[in-house]
């Protein structure tokens, strides 16, 4: 029994891995009301692994990795559904997948090119994705609702716009300051 205790944050991140293609197949076949309720269910435990994991000492290396892939998932399924469906611009999609796919190419290439580079959220990354997330929860409210209320869509996609391009920006503006940090190339003697 403890030892499920333990792994209570990594079952959490791995049930929102499960979530993830669930929510699609609902957004993509009308199921609005069910999508919602699986997507908010996956926030919240999204919240409750992060608590357990920081309050009891749970979290693990492995937790460091499932719960941010799990996150991912959620929103890519989320955004290529909602899109697809077209509910959600496609543009808007191709900006939120294209900034995570650029942050995690520039980590791997700097790994690759040995740059001083230190890998950590920033604010406004944290904040670009909670601004995701409430998109999604209203997209999938307006729609649960059968309602197209123009303005607060509109408001809900500029937000994402801005907030994704200014992550973006952030996380690039790191990574340009380590490929052009001199790195030490030994001790200076032949």
């Amino acid at each position: 029994m403890i030892a499920v205790l333990r792994q209570a944050p990594n079952i959490l991140s791995g049930l929102r891995l499960v979530a993830a293609p669930i929510a699609a197949w609902l957004i993509l076949h009308g199921e609005d009301f069910p999508a919602l309720c699986v997507f908010c269910l996956a926030g919240l435990s999204d919240a409750a692994d992060g608590f357990l994991a920081k309050k009891f000492g749970l979290a693990s290396r492995f937790g460091a990795w499932l719960d941010p892939a799990a996150d991912k998932l959620l929103m890519l399924a989320s955004f290529v559904s909602l899109t697809y469906v077209g509910a959600v611009p496609l543009w808007l999609t191709a900006m939120v997948i294209g900034r995570d796919i650029a942050i995690v190419l520039g980590v791997l290439l700097a790994k690759l090119l040995g740059m001083p580079l230190e890998v950590k959220p920033l604010m406004v990354g944290k904040v670009s994705t909670v601004v995701q997330v409430l998109y999604i929860v209203l997209v999938l409210l307006l729609l649960t609702l059968h309602e197209a209320p123009v303005l607060p869509a509109n408001i809900g996609v500029a937000m994402v716009a801005l907030l994704t391009a200014w992550s973006f920006l952030a996380y690039a503006q790191i990574w340009l300051k380590a490929a052009f940090r001199r790195v030490p190339q030994g001790d200076g003697t032949a």
